[in-house]
């Protein structure tokens, strides 16, 4: 605590006490500065924000290759690595687990950019420690399929 009595918020209120044009200023809001050109030497407006034209015919519908059935959410797809056509996340895990043998403790796991992986668990309560038996490339992280090309600029303008 200070000695002058002044301690706490309280300092903060009387800071411009000796000068009260100062503090009556400081008070107001200032306005916003308008736009400088430097180089031009004027000042210029701020472009109004346009939003981008989006299309309302539906997105193609695309049946999935291992199973058949058609694919609800296509955000949740995956590209078939011989087609390049959607599949389902779970039919590739399906199809993984049936091909390879799986021992006590195994998983199969998506483990990002279009990567899946048998994934071991010495303890399958404890999911921290882990070891990735073998890796499946799925998709080409270099390649972007048409059909996902076509969903992302339905959803997105950049």
């Amino acid at each position: 605590m200070s000695s002058s009595g002044r301690g706490g918020r309280r300092r903060y209120y009387n800071k411009n006490r000796d000068n009260p044009e100062k503090s009556q200023s400081d008070n107001k809001k200032h306005p916003e500065k308008p736009r400088f050109d430097k180089s031009k030497g004027v000042l210029y407006e701020r472009p109004k924000w346009s939003a981008p034209n989006v299309s309302n015919e539906p997105l193609p519908a695309h049946d999935c290759l291992l199973c058949a059935k058609p694919i609800r959410d296509l955000a949740t797809a995956i590209t078939d690595r011989n087609s390049g056509q959607p599949v389902h996340f779970d039919c590739i895990i399906s199809s993984i687990t049936e091909r390879e043998i799986l021992d006590e403790g195994d998983t199969v796991s998506y483990l990002g950019g279009g990567r899946f992986g048998i994934v071991h668990y010495q303890n399958p309560n404890d999911r921290k420690n882990f070891q990735i038996k073998k890796l499946f490339e799925w998709e080409d992280q270099n390649t972007r399929a048409a059909w996902r090309k076509a969903m992302a600029d339905r959803f997105s303008s950049t």
